[in-house]
């Protein structure tokens, strides 16, 4: 009884150690890697920070159940969220990104959970929570203000209350979810369409009908959404058929040496889009994804390292194979819709909803392993589970030491570094000069101004000099205050005017501007190439 106790106290304490390790992780030098914050976590946090102090968003509206942002439409859970730490913590990395970060660390308490429920088994459990916690996919994406990691871990949290069999509870979670991220938007209709089928064949007729009351509830917002801008312009930026493949179908169709009804047939939008659906969707599982090179985006996983470790794919593979949980394999192999119907697939991002299946199979794979071992061999399945725990430290090891020491340094002009430093030069010397011209290149310079400075939300909404407007599916912002911003390639034309009647600061990519200015300072990214040049005339 003694010896019982002693062994549930130090799992406790492994338990522990492990949360406080994945703790550790994501909040260690937060404010230096990822290297800067990108224009997607200034948004939400001025949007966040804008809403604490006028309740309304930069664009002046009233607490909206959509955020406009630049015209991609950010949904509004997370922006809500972060008001709390904004407030608490301040407009910074910190703050910004408080939310995703507790997003992680309770995706790793969620996979100790549904590990723990799906074996029987504490130690299943404990490595799914390990796994989690030094996981590239999740670690990564955790350091960073995404939104799609809070719908991660309300999408597993409200599983996990499948599994329960709180129906209710799910219902709420799986809700709030579908104001995360657009990708739970598609999952939840699969698992809500599972769960409506688990409840129907159990006869729970009144959980079903509470089920689907509180769901509709949150997905009644949305319905106005569908038919409205926002979802046409979401649409246009992630949609497999746009214009450039609405012209390739065309000129399939001409190249088409078959008859004129087979050719329609076969080239037309429809198959267009099942045809590279699959592809996409099967693409997910492939080893190159997952355990070699990543994602293709640089602001979502390390380039060359894989989202997962090599170390854990045949116990990841032996553990779906093995698994009769069909709720969890339903999960898993629905989670990757979501990204197969969009471009840039497979995602590393619009496929975070899997999370932490990957984790339990993971761990479900070795206590199989385990299992097999020891029938073979006395005492071999803890040196099996030792030697795996030592090669995933291992792997982490080099992965950790990798995305500090090339990743940040090597990939900074992909975060936007060099606003911060750019927008605290300007405000230093925001009484010297009476115009500041400011170029596009590095995407949206307003949103930085707004967010470093931080500029007064009221005094932004109210501004008599604030030009933006609507084209190409997105909304611009030309000007604001005493700062103009540019296109990079007008830059020389819109600037070279040699007899200026005011004092003004230019603000430029390398080389790019006319006779007449003279360089004060220039801003490096962290490889020591040339972000911004700072000019006056």
């Amino acid at each position: 009884m003694m010896f019982k106790e002693k062994q549930k106290k130090s799992k406790s304490i492994l338990a522990l150690l492990i949360l406080v390790f994945a703790f550790v992780l994501r909040f260690y030098q937060l404010a230096d890697n990822p290297p800067a914050l990108n224009w997607d976590e200034v948004s939400h946090g001025y949007n966040a920070y804008s809403i604490l102090k006028t309740g309304k968003d930069e664009w002046g509206m009233k607490f909206p159940l959509i955020f406009r942002a630049y015209g991609d439409y950010k949904l509004p859970l997370y922006i809500y969220f972060s008001v709390i730490p904004i407030a608490v913590l301040g407009l910074n990395p910190l703050g910004v990104r408080f939310i995703s970060i507790f997003s992680g660390i309770g995706l790793v308490i969620v996979a100790y959970l549904i590990g723990k429920k799906a074996a029987k088994s504490q130690f299943v459990g404990l490595l799914s929570a390990f796994l989690t916690a030094v996981s590239p996919w999740s670690l990564f994406l955790s350091r960073a203000a995404v939104e799609a990691n809070l719908g991660a871990f309300l999408v597993a949290l409200g599983s996990w209350a499948v599994i329960k069999k709180r129906c209710v509870l799910a219902a709420i979670l799986w809700g709030f979810s579908l104001h995360t991220y657009n990708s739970a938007r598609v999952l939840i209709l699969f698992l809500g369409f599972f769960v409506v089928l688990q409840l129907f064949r159990n006869k729970s007729l009144k959980k079903l009908a509470i089920f689907g009351i509180i769901l509709a509830f949150f997905v009644l917002p949305i319905v106005g959404q569908v038919f409205s801008r926002q979802a046409s312009a979401r649409l246009f930026w992630v949609s497999l058929i746009e214009q450039g493949t609405v012209n390739r179908i065309i000129e399939n169709r001409l190249n088409s040496k078959l008859p004129a009804l087979l050719t329609h047939l076969i080239h037309n939008r429809p198959n267009y889009f099942l045809i590279y659906s699959i592809r996409n969707y099967l693409a997910h599982f492939s080893p190159q994804f997952l355990f070699l090179q990543g994602g293709s985006h640089y602001q979502f996983s390390m380039q060359n390292s894989g989202i997962l470790y090599l170390a854990t794919a045949p116990f990841l593979l032996l553990g779906i194979i093995t698994s009769r949980n069909w709720f969890l394999l339903f999960w898993y192999f629905a989670a990757f819709l979501p990204s197969a119907i969009t471009r840039d697939s497979p995602h590393v991002l619009r496929s975070i909803l899997v999370l932490p299946l990957p984790m339990v199979f993971t761990s479900l794979g070795v206590q199989k392993m385990m299992g097999l071992l020891k029938k073979k061999i006395f005492r071999a399945e803890k040196l099996f589970a030792g030697i795996f725990i030592f090669a995933v430290f291992v792997s982490f090891g080099a992965w950790w030491y990798s995305y500090w020491r090339d990743y940040r340094i090597n990939y900074s002009w992909s975060w936007q570094y060099g606003y911060e430093e750019m927008v605290a030069y300007v405000r230093k010397n925001y009484d010297e000069y009476d115009e500041f011209l400011i170029t596009k290149k590095y995407g949206e310079p307003h949103e930085f101004f707004l967010f470093y400075w931080p500029w007064d939300p009221k005094k932004y909404q109210e501004d008599q000099n604030l030009t933006r407007y609507f084209q190409t599916n997105w909304y611009w912002v030309d000007s604001f205050d005493k700062f103009k911003f540019i296109n990079d390639w007008e830059i020389i034309e819109k600037t070279k005017d040699q007899k200026p009647k005011t004092k003004n600061l230019l603000i430029t990519s390398p080389g790019n501007y006319s006779e007449g200015w003279r360089k004060i300072k220039t801003i490096n990214f962290l490889d020591g190439q040339p972000a911004f040049e700072i000019l006056e005339r």
